[in-house]
């Protein structure tokens, strides 16, 4: 290869290579910082479940647990607090690519045609310089067309940046922060969904005693029937009988629409359609609760309240942005560079390709100078957000304290309404015999019987409310403590 040939390649493939530095000269911006969002409240979700599959013709039984099981997997709730972990878990990932190297591969290919003429390049101006290296004048084209190939490793990274160290810290914290939401919702799916359980329970109660009456109040009407067919009854007594064997139907058509109901509310809450029949296997039957003292079941709470604590984590998110901004106003020192090899030759001549290596390498110092207004902004931002946080947190312990003595109220107050009920269903029961040998005898006519009997219902239907109350608030209770998702069962004394 002559000298003018390697001279000559020269000059064209340092073209790209200027090109190379120049890119790899350009201004490197700082990560922007943002708040990051905060996970959904669970105060703030409606309860209801992703549908699936279809009905089937056959009866599901289901028990308390498998409900809880099919409204922890189904629940449209749950999917979405679990779908927002997966994108704050995503955030972390876009977090830590702010201090992490960025290394990337480039390749490059271009033709370019050259006018030596208009770049000022004349053989005839240059014949000396031309002669001096033996090179004749006329074998210069004036158009030359270049080929050029580039491929080069990039990589850059951040050697200093506090700012963006805290918003990768204060994205970590908040998959924290989503992951008790999601643990929220579940303790409000319990909830719900062992609510509505005891519900249908309580339902089928009703329905179960209406009918009951029902038989007795069919009886009463025939016996009425046959005493006045015999000339020792009247027809008042017909009519008496007749009127409340109705109205004890009409209160069986109340119940059993009741139950329906409830059932579709719960198909609902646990994902299955809402024509399903389902059967429910469970018993709860009335259970003592021994409860902790007040003072006990407050630092239980505090332990163990995933929104209490959802608040608490929050608010160490929020200290982590707060730092943040504050380091905006450090400088941040990163460094850039590549590697790789550039050639280039002229197309359609004798000349053949010649490639060699090329690299760039910069420090870069940033110093915010003139962005004092907008850091102090932020600061003012964050602030308010920390104190609003912080009033949260107070109020909630408030909260707390009276959720749990008004817990406390109910279990009290309705566990010895279920054993005034259920005496109450003794003393009716008796005096409903006692009225029945009464008219049988002829002793008497049969609105005793009715008034005892409408005495009796509304004794049974008392109990059941009464059960389902206390049943309903040894949940609630649970649920203030923190502890339902995991202690359900012994609550309910199952």
């Amino acid at each position: 290869m002559t000298r003018r040939t390697r001279a000559l390649r020269s000059v064209i493939s340092a073209l790209p290579l200027a090109a190379t530095l120049a890119i790899g000269q350009s201004a490197t911006q700082f990560p922007p910082i943002s708040n990051l969002p905060d996970a959904p409240s669970a105060a703030q979700t409606t309860f209801a479940g992703v549908p699936i599959g279809v009905s089937t013709p056959d009866v599901r039984r289901l028990s308390l647990d498998e409900a809880i099981e099919l409204g922890m997997e189904n629940n449209l709730q749950l999917v979405v607090a679990r779908q927002q972990q997966r994108s704050l878990h995503g955030q972390v990932g876009t977090a830590l690519q702010a201090i992490t190297p960025n290394m990337s591969v480039s390749s490059t290919a271009s033709r370019a045609k050259i006018s030596l003429a208009a770049m000022g390049f004349s053989p005839s101006k240059a014949a000396g310089l031309l002669d001096a290296f033996g090179i004749p004048a006329d074998s210069i084209p004036s158009l030359v067309k270049v080929d050029t190939v580039t491929a080069q490793v990039n990589l850059q990274q951040y050697l200093f940046n506090m700012p963006a160290i805290e918003v990768y810290r204060a994205s970590k914290s908040q998959q924290q922060v989503a992951a008790l939401n999601t643990a929220s919702v579940r303790g409000e799916v319990v909830l719900q969904v062992g609510t509505t359980y005891l519900g249908i329970l309580a339902d089928a109660a009703n329905v179960a005693n209406n009918r009951s009456l029902l038989k007795q109040e069919e009886e009463v009407l025939r016996q009425a029937r046959a005493q006045h067919d015999a000339g020792v009854g009247t027809n008042l007594d017909v009519l008496r009988a007749q009127s409340q064997f109705q109205q004890q139907q009409q209160a069986l058509i109340s119940a059993e629409n009741a139950l329906a109901k409830d059932k579709i509310a719960l198909n609902r809450l646990i994902g299955l359609p809402a024509d399903q029949a389902i059967e429910l296997s469970d018993v709860v039957p009335y259970s003592e609760l021994s409860q902790m003292s007040l003072p006990d079941a407050k630092a239980l709470a505090y332990q163990r309240r995933k929104d209490f604590l959802r608040l608490q984590s929050q608010l160490h998110v929020y200290e982590l942005e707060r730092r943040a901004i504050t380091y905006q106003r450090l400088p941040a020192l990163s460094f850039q560079g590549n590697y790789g090899v550039t050639g280039g030759y002229l197309a359609d001549s004798i000349y053949s390709g010649m490639y060699h290596g090329t690299f760039a390498a910069m420090a870069k110092l940033d110093v915010p100078i003139f962005a004092e207004s907008r850091f102090r902004g932020d600061r003012r931002i964050a602030d308010a957000q920390l104190e609003s946080l912080r009033n949260q947190i107070s109020d909630l312990r408030v909260g707390i304290d009276q959720q749990l003595r008004s817990a406390m109220l109910d279990v009290n107050s309705t566990s010895e309404r279920v054993k005034v009920a259920g005496s109450n269903v003794d003393l009716a029961s008796q005096a409903l015999k006692d009225t029945i040998d009464r008219y049988q005898a002829g002793v008497d006519d049969n609105l005793p019987v009715i008034q005892a009997e409408a005495q009796l219902a509304a004794a049974q239907s008392q109990y059941v409310t009464a059960n389902f109350q206390f049943n309903q608030a040894k949940l609630q209770l649970a649920r203030n403590t923190g502890v339902v998702e995991t202690q359900y069962k012994s609550y309910l004394g199952r």
